[in-house]
Parts: C-alpha cells; structure tokens; sequence
C-alpha cells in the first residue's frame, strides 16, 4: 500500500504499455524539531512533495512516517493549541 505523502512516478525506463517499478523521493533533509533542546535527541521533521515526513533521531535508520499535506497541516494547526 503507497502512503499518501508519498509520490510516486513510473520509471522512466518503463515502456509506454509495460508496469514497471515506481520510484518515491524519500527525505534526505531531515532536521531536528525547534522544540528540542540543544544535546537532546527528539522528533526530526524532513520534507516531502507532497507533505512531510518524521523519525525519531535517535533511530534514525529505523525509518520514517510519512503525512500528507492536508494531515501535517492538521497536526500543526493542532499541536498550536
């Protein structure tokens, strides 16, 4: 199942008729939350196309959770309240 945040776009090596492999950008720009304080490991926030995308700094490698842009949009109109 391909995640909302996610856009996805056929390989350019794919024939006009032929289903191939789709490729996704994935965040490479993450950056550590304004909220965290200097020396703490927290939440990192990394864009994406379509939304956002965030992992936890201390697992870095452990992946992402991607959000629409409509989702993060909600998540910060609520984290502001």
């Amino acid at each position: 199942m391909r995640s909302p945040a996610l856009k996805f776009s056929k390989s350019s090596y794919s024939g006009r008729d032929v289903n191939c492999v789709e490729v996704a950008h994935i965040p490479t720009n993450f950056r550590k939350s304004s909220y965290s304080g200097q020396g703490v490991n927290c939440v990192e926030v990394g864009d994406l196309p379509s939304g956002a995308a965030i992992r936890d700094s201390k697992h870095p490698d452990a992946g992402y959770l991607p959000f629409s842009a409509a989702e993060w949009a909600t998540f910060l109109r609520a984290a502001q309240l």
